[in-house]
């Protein structure tokens, strides 16, 4: 469990997954995905980040707002696990719930994990990825300090060719130790 001001980033508990599979088929929240899932997929992807948490103590962490207890997104920091233009295959990512947006919870919470994935789990460097038309994703990757690289923007591979949503901007962050070596 990870601590803000404001939040607690924590592991998964059978309470959260309906929420989880309702943001996941709300069109809003999904805007910038290929599409909305079905509430079967929903269901099995909770598993498997419950399962994955547990067993790398990093992965997909639930978000809960310390004045509302229970579900209140994602925020993960991860392994990408297809093939990618790009090292390192570590990334940092959220996915909100439309009444938590705005609210600098996405910044908080994956700024949280930041430190984490660099202080204690030791990674030199990780990235963020998304879709080019999703500005408030791309301004939270500049909050977090973020640095974005034109030239290594890249179609995403499980974005189907002719795609609107097929480009992808990609953004890094480097341990400001790892500078030193």
């Amino acid at each position: 469990m990870i601590e803000t001001p404001r939040l607690i980033l924590r592991q998964w508990s059978s309470d959260d997954v309906e929420s989880w599979a309702g943001m996941n088929a709300d069109p809003r929240v999904m805007e910038f995905f290929v599409s909305t899932l079905p509430r079967e997929q929903s269901y099995e992807s909770a598993q498997w980040m419950r399962e994955n948490l547990e067993r790398n103590g990093y992965g997909w962490f639930v978000m809960e707002r310390k004045d509302r207890p229970g579900f209140s997104g994602v925020i993960a920091i991860d392994d990408i696990r297809w093939e990618t233009p790009f090292q390192p295959r570590r990334e940092i990512g959220w996915r909100l719930p439309v009444d938590a947006w705005g609210h600098g919870f996405a910044t908080e919470g994956a700024g949280a994990l930041m430190r984490y994935a660099f202080e204690t789990l030791r990674w030199p460097e990780i990235v963020a990825m998304t879709a080019t038309p999703n500005l408030r994703s791309m301004r939270v990757m500049e909050r977090l300090g973020m640095t974005r690289n034109p030239a290594e923007d890249f179609d995403h591979i499980r974005v189907p060719e002719g795609h609107p949503l097929r480009r992808h901007v990609l953004y890094r962050a480097r341990h400001l130790t790892s500078n030193l070596r």
